[in-house]
């Protein structure tokens, strides 16, 4: 079964991987091939990487972590794709030491923004190394999500204080460095020259719902997908989101 098509991987990817590969179409559709090149900054294990790849695209994947490229390297053999996915070791601030400016029809920057010193300069980077004409996804931990999941746990000065603290961290325990709302979002990848095709909300509803729940109650999980397929375009969401997906567009 394909990545994507994992009950729980769902929850996680199944909005962004929509809007990601309607992206890719259109980008194919573009260039006039069938096959792109995919840059997948922090694409650790390949959760899209992989998928793209079986779509015919060819995949470099830039990442800090030995261990994670290890096991990219193994999945991809086991989905058949290993000769169109590449992992390399570096982080997006270094990343032209490691990879050629524009030279890619499509970058991914999942999980990125909130662990580096530098954010613009993480996006700056992203659009430098694309072509012409090309797509930047942006996915990044949302403030809102982290101020409701801290609240509804009882834990109501943690939560105000992430809604107060310029890093949107809720206390010296917090393993995430930083977060954003959907306008730093926006402003990070329209500030670094692209034009802002789409915002989405990711996991507005699946990590408050009881686990238990979606696992035993016939359909639970099918209709939370649904679910959160039909709001994850919807402004008012966006706020309260686990995390924050962006779509930057360069136009030729």
């Amino acid at each position: 079964m394909s990545d994507q098509l994992r009950p729980r991987a769902s929850l996680r990817t199944a909005v962004v991987w929509e809007v990601l590969k309607d992206a890719l179409d259109r980008q194919v559709k573009a260039a006039g091939r069938d096959a792109l090149d995919v840059l997948d900054t922090g694409g650790g294990t390949g959760n899209f990487a992989v998928p793209a790849a079986r779509l015919g695209h060819r995949v470099t994947v830039v990442d800090p972590s030995p261990n994670a490229l290890f096991a990219l390297k193994r999945r991809a053999a086991e989905a058949g794709v290993a000769d169109r996915v590449r992992g390399v070791q570096g982080d997006i601030l270094g990343l032209f030491d490691v990879v050629e400016r524009g030279g890619f029809d499509a970058v991914l920057c999942h999980g990125v923004l909130e662990y580096v010193d530098d954010p613009a300069e993480g996006v700056r980077n992203a659009v430098a190394a694309l072509r012409s004409s090309g797509a930047l996804s942006l996915l990044a931990a949302g403030l809102g999500g982290a101020v409701l999941a801290r609240a509804l746990a009882g834990h109501f000065t943690e939560a105000r204080q992430a809604l107060t603290d310029p890093a949107g961290r809720w206390g010296e325990g917090d393993p995430v460095p930083r977060r954003f709302t959907a306008e730093q979002l926006t402003e990070l990848v329209s500030g670094a020259g692209l034009e802002v095709g789409a915002v989405h909300g990711v996991r507005v509803f699946a990590d408050l719902v009881p686990g238990v729940l979606v696992d035993t109650e016939p359909g639970a999980m099918e209709a939370l997908l649904k679910l959160e397929a039909a709001v994850a375009e919807l402004p008012a969401f966006h706020s309260v989101a686990t995390q924050l997906h962006v779509l930057g567009e360069k136009r030729p």
